[in-house]
């Protein structure tokens, strides 16, 4: 489970930007996560509990964005919905394509504190 280290990363990073910023009583981590960035959504939940335990972080929750799969198809000349995470072509010409427009992001949008 991988999800367990990327939560531990995310925890990391959080508690140095929250040091540096004087911050205290993180209540909600929003996250965007998308389809192809191998991530499974439930297990990050998961990790986020057990590894929060014992920390600042320990009420907080994870509110995640799950951003879709958007490729650019060449032959359109414009971003489309490939048919499936397995199938990165054009749903329209059919014609595959070799760049991703979104879907494999994993970020800390923002960070909501306890006023």
């Amino acid at each position: 489970m991988h999800e367990l280290s990327i939560v531990l990363s995310i925890i990391d990073a959080i508690g140095d930007e929250s040091e540096a910023r004087g911050l205290h009583d993180v209540e909600v981590v929003h996250l965007k996560v998308g389809v192809f960035s191998g991530v499974d959504r439930d297990a990050l939940l998961f990790a986020w509990e057990l590894a929060c335990e014992g920390t600042p972080l320990e009420r907080s929750h994870l509110d995640i964005e799950t951003v879709p799969l958007v490729i650019y198809c060449a032959n359109c000349l414009q971003n489309v919905t490939p048919p499936s995470l397995y199938q990165l072509c054009c749903p329209e010409c059919e014609t595959p394509s070799e760049t991703i427009v979104s879907g494999r992001e994993l970020e800390v949008v923002s960070l909501e504190v306890a006023a």
